[in-house]
């Protein structure tokens, strides 16, 4: 591996070909990192290599299905061929199946799960191993306002975003002696792609249970991402912050 890639911190951010994750990875486009998104199709790898392209920095894009555990194996070796050790890694890879509860089918339930939780775990929980033995290291995990508020149709997601919020607590008792913290944040509704899709309607209903009255950007969560990851934030750890333009408070 080149010399100069190895002086830098290397950033690991899945789910960055779009939405927020795009504006995490954007964020850490400077001299200082080496910057890693995935996604899970090739059209996704190609937006996030154009974006790294573009803003003329160091990094790579993989593929990576959080929902197979065979793919998340596949994923953790194909980083160690690359012999970079990941010293922050932003789990912002996350996926929807809305339906009312009494609706929702199982496959709908075990898909968010599966992709919003349980993968979030088995990728930290392999990436946490270099970082014990360097003793050093930052995870970030993106949750979400409705894992604390709920949300009606959203029973399997604000489950896994409240499981992902326990978890990060959990773990950052286990590792915080040795020099690894690690932290969630939960965006309320954030102006995306996603959010776009809503109708008029829809969009007022929200924008009037905002207090601030408008909707957030991916850099609102970006900017918290990256100071999270910062020697700056040395001292928080197992904590969740809230950026929501005070929809929860």
């Amino acid at each position: 591996m080149n010399t100069s890639v190895m002086d830098k911190k290397v950033v690991l951010i899945t789910g960055a070909s779009r939405g927020i994750g795009a504006g995490i990875l954007t964020h850490f486009c400077s001299d200082e990192y080496f910057v890693i998104g995935t996604a899970t199709s090739e059209a996704g790898m190609e937006k996030i290599q154009h974006l790294l392209d573009t803003m003329n920095v160091q990094g790579m894009t993989l593929k990576l299905n959080l929902s197979s555990p065979e793919e998340i194996a596949d994923f953790i070796s194909a980083l160690e061929n690359t012999q970079l050790f990941i010293e922050i890694l932003v789990n912002n890879a996350g996926q929807t199946e809305d339906n009312l509860a009494l609706r929702m089918k199982t496959e709908q339930w075990m898909k968010v799960i599966n992709s919003n939780l349980t993968g979030t775990f088995l990728l930290s929980q392999k990436l946490l191993k270099p970082m014990l033995k360097k003793r050093r290291g930052r995870i970030i995990n993106i949750s979400s306002v409705v894992a604390s508020m709920g949300n009606p149709g959203q029973c399997n997601y604000s489950a896994a975003k409240a499981g992902v919020e326990a978890m990060t607590k959990s773990l950052a008792k286990e590792v915080a002696s040795r020099g690894i913290t690690i932290n969630a944040v939960a965006p309320g509704f954030i102006d995306t792609d996603m959010t776009n899709k809503l109708k008029e309607d829809d969009k007022t209903k929200i924008l009037s249970g905002i207090p601030v009255g408008y909707m957030g950007k991916p850099n609102d969560i970006a900017a918290a991402v990256s100071f999270l990851a910062s020697d700056n934030a040395r001292y928080i750890t197992g904590h969740t912050l809230h950026i929501n333009g005070g929809i929860y408070m």
